[in-house]
Order: C-alpha cells, then sequence, then structure tokens
C-alpha cells in the first residue's frame, strides 16, 4: 500500500513537473541570452512585409504561433484586437498586429489570411522558408518545438513561446509582453510606447 502511495506520489509530481515545464516553455523570451531583434522581411497575407516598411512613430506586435493551435494563439490575437479597439483612432493607426507560423507546412499564405480575418483587416500573417523562419524565431528569442500527434487528426501540434513583442521599423524591441489572456500588460505596454511617440 505504501509502495502505491509513493508510486502515485512520483507520478504527480512528474506530470507537475511536464505542465509546469510547458508553461516555462511558452514564456521563455529566448534561448540564449536576450534577444536582439532585427530585420523581418517575409511573404505576408498583404504582400511582402518587410518591419522597414512601417512609419516612424508605428509599431509592430509580433508574435510567433500557428493557425492550428488550440488556445494561445487565438487567445492572443483576441487580446489584441481587443487592445486595439479600446485605443483612440489616431493611436490604434501606429500598431501593426502581426503573426509569424512556427507552422510553414501547413500555413499557407491563404490559410493565415482566412485565419487573421477572423480578428481583423489590419492583422497580418506571415510565413516563409523553414530557413527564414528559423532565423526570425532565433534572433527573436522565441523557442519552438513539434510534437508529433499520432492519434490525432492533426497529426502535430506545436509547443511555442507566446510573448508579444513591441517592435520598430528597425528592429528594435521595444518592449516584450508575457502571455496573458487578459488584456492588462499588453494595454499598459502600448499606452506607454504610443504615448512616447
Amino acid at each position: 500500500m505504501k509502495r502505491q502511495g509513493l508510486l502515485a506520489g512520483v507520478v504527480l509530481i512528474v506530470v507537475m513537473l511536464g505542465v509546469g515545464g510547458y508553461g516555462w516553455f511558452q514564456q521563455q523570451g529566448g534561448q540564449s541570452g536576450e534577444p536582439r531583434g532585427g530585420p523581418v522581411e517575409l511573404a505576408s497575407t498583404q504582400g511582402d512585409f518587410s518591419l522597414s516598411q512601417l512609419e516612424d512613430d508605428q509599431l509592430a506586435v509580433m508574435f510567433f504561433g500557428y493557425t492550428y493551435c488550440p488556445d494561445v494563439c487565438p487567445m492572443s490575437m483576441a487580446v489584441v484586437r481587443q487592445v486595439m479597439q479600446g485605443l483612440e483612432a489616431s493611436q490604434r493607426e501606429r500598431v501593426v498586429p502581426l503573426m509569424i507560423t512556427v507552422d510553414p507546412e501547413r500555413d499557407t499564405i491563404e490559410r493565415l489570411r482566412e485565419y487573421a480575418g477572423y480578428f481583423g483587416d489590419e492583422f497580418i500573417g506571415a510565413t516563409g522558408s523553414e530557413a527564414e523562419l528559423a532565423d526570425v524565431i532565433e534572433r527573436y528569442g522565441a523557442v519552438w518545438r513539434r510534437v508529433e500527434a499520432p492519434d490525432s487528426a492533426l497529426e502535430y501540434t506545436i509547443d511555442h513561446s507566446s510573448s508579444l513583442y513591441l517592435v520598430d521599423r528597425h528592429g528594435e524591441i521595444r518592449q516584450r509582453v508575457l502571455y496573458s489572456p487578459t488584456p492588462h500588460a499588453l494595454r499598459s505596454a502600448l499606452e506607454s510606447e504610443l504615448g512616447a511617440g
């Protein structure tokens, strides 16, 4: 009986570490030191996209995700939309929401266009070759991993970090906002940056 109790305790600890590890994985800002940022030039739902196309007073709200993500990505998109709806019109024009896929195999431009369209015309979905995406993901300190799901119709899912980055036209990361299902942190960060613009 004691042995069964001990085994159950060990299993519970392993499960808790696994769940906690996934939460840690999602919130990680970088694999090796601080994110460096830099140029982003990718194919997008609005043609070729480059951060350099932004105006001097504009910021991209950028994050890494994928359209088949069951929870974190749609929640992040909804939070960005909610925050943008709460901004004054002049501020809203200075914000460019950008989702960069971590699943180029399934996230075609057409798929990204449909997905982004659910949240608003101003939302941009971007993709590229695996090499292009790996470079951007690494420079921004995001982390991701493919997880095979042989018993699922999706075949695989992708665990990925979920921070939002406020980035200017030069690729400078003005602020990194940790994932939250509520808009407060992003709203505060954006108001701080837009107010200083």
